[in-house]
């Protein structure tokens, strides 16, 4: 059985779990805020909390007992992670976790004060979250997404998969940091590769629409689709647009393989997940954010989906099949 598999298997009652203490806790209850960027019924989110609450449970913390876990589903929608960052911050945790950009945003502007550990994040220099990687200098720290330069990869995996691709589109929300960046290590990399690309900057579903189906009157076309609030949001959509336009196209994100995208190359998010239930560990026990440094993925996931491929008429290298971590017949 995958590991993953394992995990979505107890994420149903992951925030129930009593355990035995493996190394002596407070006195007191602690608090813990949970903030996803995820719709509470969404499997993906689903399978990231269950890995957080399985490291805090290797960490000898019992929801019940030691522990107390607010959890809330921020749906990288600006408004709804604000008012639940506000919600989070109003009662008094010990620490909070924020999965993603726009909910770590809004956290921040909650409070400067109380410890956040953040997941998913690209660029949390470049958006003021902490002063440096090494010593993060004030009550945030955590687990960043990913440098900027894995976007470059993005575009030779879609080179490499279809090699008739002359013109990329790259799907981003311009008022996200992490898109900008990203676009900017597409655009390093496109000249070598041959290909022509494009930002397409779009906020909902109907942009998203009019904008592919734009791109795709014109031949040798390709996507690649950030992992920005946009792209992960609207992921059903974008799949569906690349399948009826013939286009392929490359995320950010192992989830949109499995629900039907071509090829994916993403950091090992669930990874993150449990990794940082040991920070949120280390805080409840008397550790500063400020004294713990930001940490980068170290398990990294390539996917690929044959059955997308077959009908788009993509004929996958044997090389490319090789290299996966996941190929989905």
């Amino acid at each position: 059985m995958r590991r993953r598999n394992f995990i979505k298997g107890i994420a149903g009652s992951a925030v129930a779990w009593p355990v035995a203490a493996r190394a002596r806790q407070p006195d007191r209850v602690q608090r813990i805020g949970v903030l996803m960027n995820r719709a509470a019924d969404n499997p993906e989110g689903q399978t990231r909390l269950a890995a957080f609450m399985q490291g805090l449970q290797e960490a000898g913390w019992a929801v019940g007992r030691n522990a107390r876990i607010d959890i809330r589903w921020g749906e990288d929608d600006v408004d709804r992670e604000r008012k639940y960052a506000a919600e989070l911050v109003a009662r008094a945790p010990d620490v909070i976790l924020a999965g993603g950009t726009l909910g770590m945003a809004a956290l921040q502007q909650a409070s400067r004060s109380v410890p956040i550990v953040f997941v998913h994040v690209t660029d949390p220099v470049g958006a003021g979250f902490v002063d440096s990687l090494a010593q993060p200098g004030g009550n945030v720290t955590g687990f960043m997404a990913f440098e900027y330069s894995l976007s470059g990869k993005w575009l030779e995996l879609l080179k490499e998969v279809a090699p008739g691709v002359k013109r990329a589109a790259v799907l981003r929300n311009a008022a996200n940091p992490g898109g900008i960046g990203e676009f900017s290590a597409i655009q390093t990399v496109a000249p070598s590769l041959g290909v022509e690309v494009n930002a397409i900057n779009v906020r909902d579903a109907g942009e998203i629409e009019r904008a592919v189906a734009a791109f795709a009157r014109f031949p040798n076309g390709g996507l690649v689709v950030s992992t920005t609030a946009t792209g992960t949001v609207h992921h059903d959509l974008i799949i569906m647009l690349a399948a009826r336009h013939k286009l392929p196209a490359v995320y950010g994100n192992r989830f949109s393989v499995t629900d039907g995208g071509l090829v994916s190359y993403a950091p090992d998010y669930v990874d993150l997940y449990r990794r940082a239930a040991g920070y949120v560990d280390r805080i409840l026990k008397g550790e500063k954010p400020a004294d713990l440094p930001v940490q980068a993925p170290t398990k990294y996931e390539l996917a690929i989906n044959m059955k997308t491929a077959k009908a788009l008429g993509i004929d996958v290298p044997a090389t490319l099949i090789a290299r996966a971590d996941e190929v989905i017949e």
